[in-house]
């Protein structure tokens, strides 16, 4: 059983060195550190490449250069494991997360796990909320519709899904939903408590904690719905 990481990368040179550290702890000789870096333009890929010299694992391919959804599929789409976790370039995976989300799929045969997470500041230091408190999260495609609590950095799913999952639509508002919401319509989700990330919150982040304005909100799900069942017709 291989495991695969797929990162996606732009611009991340303050973080991503402890976030590579804490992800390499976690794999096995075998397994697999795919980044895809989108242009960046600071160090991030001389850090990246520091860490390919000394480590093969760590494999680093080259972004489509159009925006965060379309780098994660370039990562997911490089990946060779059986279960593929999503990553971001900021945040610290704890060292027991690799092992515990492999236990959760052998336990409950499902098709994607996804875990709670500590949100910390720049410093890692404690802010007083969990991810799952924050999203409110749990399984249901109408759930997540209307309130996503799929957060790709704390997701992993199996990579038999690839087909289903990829393309991922380049009009929808994020990937982690999508990739999500697929995995439960033609699997199961399985969502366990344990928080196996420190989730960095540092005011450079891609994802938001605050809701776009409610035209907008109403635009992006009528998206997603439309690129949803214009997939369904196409599985």
């Amino acid at each position: 059983m291989k495991v695969s990481v797929a990162m996606a990368t732009y611009n991340g040179e303050k973080y991503i060195a402890q976030q590579i550290d804490s992800i390499l702890n976690n794999l096995r000789k075998n397994d697999e550190l795919i980044i895809s870096d989108d242009g960046s333009t600071d160090d991030t890929v001389k850090i990246i490449k520091k860490f390919i010299s000394k480590d093969r694992r760590v494999k680093y391919v080259e972004g489509p250069k159009k925006g965060v959804k379309l780098n994660f599929d370039n990562a997911i789409r490089n990946c060779t494991g059986d279960y593929i976790f999503l990553s971001d370039q900021d945040d610290v995976w704890m060292p027991n997360k690799v092992s515990t989300v492999l236990k959760t799929f052998q336990d409950n045969d499902c098709s994607l796990v996804v875990h709670n997470a500590k949100m910390v500041d720049a410093s890692l230091e404690d802010i007083g909320m969990t991810l799952y408190e924050f999203r409110n999260s749990g399984a249901g495609i109408l759930k997540n519709i209307i309130k996503n609590s799929y957060v790709g950095c704390c997701m992993a799913f199996d990579a038999k899904l690839k087909d289903k999952i990829l393309p991922i639509p380049g009009n929808i508002e994020m990937h982690d939903q999508w990739i999500g919401i697929l995995c439960e319509k033609y699997g199961k989700s399985i969502f366990i408590n344990n928080f196996l990330i420190q989730y960095r919150r540092h005011g450079n982040n891609v994802s938001r904690l605050t809701h776009y304005p409610i035209g907008k909100m109403i635009k992006n799900r009528y998206l997603f719905v439309k690129e949803y069942f214009k997939r369904k017709k196409m599985v």
